[in-house]
């Protein structure tokens, strides 16, 4: 019987969707996804690294770290071979170090599936491939098909020949828009495929991958049952709905979509050529240049087109049209695909392309990174061996995040840099979120000494002034209520109050500004987890009640906001 597996929440970590969903909702859809029934949930790896350094706000082991104490059912990580979470190149003893931090955080039996990419062309490459895996210690091939290439017909025979060629189990991880996924996961299924890649709903519609209801339903009526619970999977369906309903999407712009479906493109591949070119006044070259991609890729040996070498691809197309001059400019790392230094490629490379490359190659090999030293170089900038690896995988990109973690680690103000060990202030963070959820009023618990008590806070009325007794006299002025017209904003958890997302940052916002729904007014730490506070509504800024970096309570009042009644905010 298929499984299925679930790729939520690394999806919802990365571009397009990256920081859509709170970090504390995301750790309740984890608890939601970890009662479905899934085989494994997929929770980071591709582009959550890159997403999370460029935003600056939490650090992607602390989010892993974070879901694996929500949950019970097995955490994955997706790298993209040698290029691990980033967008170069590392060497074998990096990649073990990178990995071996991975596995360190979920502490339990590791398994290693290895993925093939469909999108060569190239049947015989795929076949050999699967041919050596089993003396690699994979214990599984994964069949990926970013580009929606993959015919249901072709999924049911490869599925089958990976499968003989190997002795290997083999699961699909199909992307596609009009069902041509979810037809490619039935037929692979039916040839024996274990394990299909999936998310939820309102996931998969945006970004045309299987949806895990869809799925569940389809296998059923094949007499496959994948063990998932329908229920669990609507109620993760709504949460995420909540955040990412209402949002435009790039990749769900029609036109978008049927480009991406004519050329056998990555859909979000389209979706950010299409920005470049509006961005340089040459939105009306698109199909263009998605003919120079096709173009290009062939030229350099018909790799497959998943990130990063998709974008490679891409850039490098780009600049052969809006140049005139087909290679006038060569991207680096194209370059580097050419000459040999990504790995060889399927097919053959245009051999006046690797005569080019060579003759104008200036670019010094990369040294393989000498963790160590760099350990030494960043002065403290990196104080564990994951912060060291994100500051050797991203450079100079990392810094910024890296120095808002440290500065808010001097401040000694979260649960965990208070004296209580990791293991309490999650329990303690958990009771705060029971009251928050549940509506009950306190809870106490006592433990090895330790006595905590969780109170929601009850707002008493606002006092509306007092008459003086018979005879006395006041010269201070009758109290006057508060503006009833204000939208208070407050604390929704226990943690330290930050109005900009890195120290020296501007702020969210200041007194006096306007606001959009869904604009973030603050981030709030809590066990070194991020959650940005967002407006429910449109309005003004009129107060701020909290300071910087201090604590604060659940409930306090963080922001008073004036409602602007649907007036536009750039008339204001």
């Amino acid at each position: 019987m298929p499984r299925l597996v679930d790729t939520t929440i690394r999806v919802l970590g990365q571009e397009p969707l990256a920081g859509l969903v709170p970090t504390a909702d995301v750790l309740r859809l984890a608890e939601v996804l970890d009662a479905a029934g899934f085989v494994y949930l997929e929770v980071s790896g591709g582009g959550v690294f890159d997403s999370a350094v460029h935003r600056g706000v939490e650090s992607p082991w602390a989010r892993i770290r974070a879901l694996k104490a929500r949950v019970s059912t097995p955490l994955a990580l997706a790298l993209r071979g040698r290029f691990l979470v980033g967008s170069r190149p590392v060497g074998g003893d990096f990649a073990r170090r990178f990995v071996a931090c991975a596995a360190e955080i979920v502490a339990a039996g590791r398994e290693f599936d290895a993925g093939l990419l469909y999108g060569s062309g190239r049947h015989e490459a795929l076949v050999a491939a699967a041919e050596k895996l089993p003396e690699l210690g994979a214990a599984r091939i994964l069949l990926h098909d970013p580009a929606a290439l993959l015919q249901p017909h072709r999924a049911s025979e490869l599925t089958a020949e990976l499968r003989e060629v190997s002795g290997l189990p083999v699961g699909l991880y199909a992307q596609g828009a009009a069902g041509n996924a979810l037809a490619a996961a039935l037929e692979a299924a039916r040839a024996g495929a274990d394990l299909i890649g999936t998310a939820v709903y309102p996931v998969a519609l945006s970004l045309h991958r299987v949806s895990a209801e869809a799925a569940a339903l389809a296998f059923a009526g094949l007499g496959l049952d994948t063990g998932v619970d329908l229920a669990r999977l609507w109620e993760a369906a709504d949460l995420v709905d909540e955040h990412i309903g209402d949002e435009p999407v790039a990749p769900l712009a029609p036109r978008i979509a049927v480009r991406a479906a004519q050329n056998k493109l990555p859909v979000g591949l389209v979706a950010a050529l299409e920005v470049q070119l509006r961005g340089q006044a040459a939105g009306d070259r698109l199909d263009e240049v998605l003919a120079e991609v096709d173009r290009v890729r062939r030229e350099i040996g018909s790799p497959p087109l998943a990130a990063p070498i998709g974008q490679i691809v891409a850039s490098q197309a780009l600049l052969n049209v809006l140049s005139a001059n087909r290679y006038s400019t060569t991207v680096d790392e194209l370059r580097d695909l050419v000459l040999g230094r990504f790995g060889r490629t399927p097919g053959p490379v245009d051999p006046a392309l690797v005569r080019a490359a060579e003759l104008f190659d200036g670019v010094a090999q990369v040294e393989p990174v000498d963790l160590d030293a760099l350990r030494e170089e960043a002065d403290g900038l990196a104080s564990s061996e994951e912060e060291l690896l994100l500051l050797a995988l991203f450079g100079e990109e990392a810094e910024p995040l890296l120095r808002a973690i440290r500065q808010r680690s001097s401040g000694d103000e979260s649960l965990g840099a208070g004296g209580v060990d990791r293991a309490r202030a999650e329990r303690i963070r958990e009771v705060v979120r029971i009251v928050q959820e549940t509506g009950v009023g306190e809870i106490t618990i006592e433990e090895d000494g330790m006595r905590v008590s969780v109170r929601r806070t009850v707002d008493a009325p606002p006092p509306v002034g007092s008459e003086p007794g018979p005879g006395a006299e006041s010269d201070e002025p009758p109290l006057l209520p508060p503006p009833d017209d204000l939208v208070r904003v407050e604390s929704p958890m226990v943690g330290t109050f930050y109005r900009a997302p890195t120290p020296g940052a501007p702020p969210y916002v200041s007194e006096g500004d306007p606001v959009e729904a869904g604009q973030t007014l603050c981030i709030l730490e809590a066990m070194k987890l991020m959650n940005e506070v967002k407006a429910d509504t449109e309005g003004i800024v009129r107060a701020i009640h909290a300071q910087n970096a201090e604590p604060v309570e659940y409930g306090q009042l963080l922001f008073e906001l004036e409602p602007v009644n649907g007036r536009p905010l750039d008339a204001l």
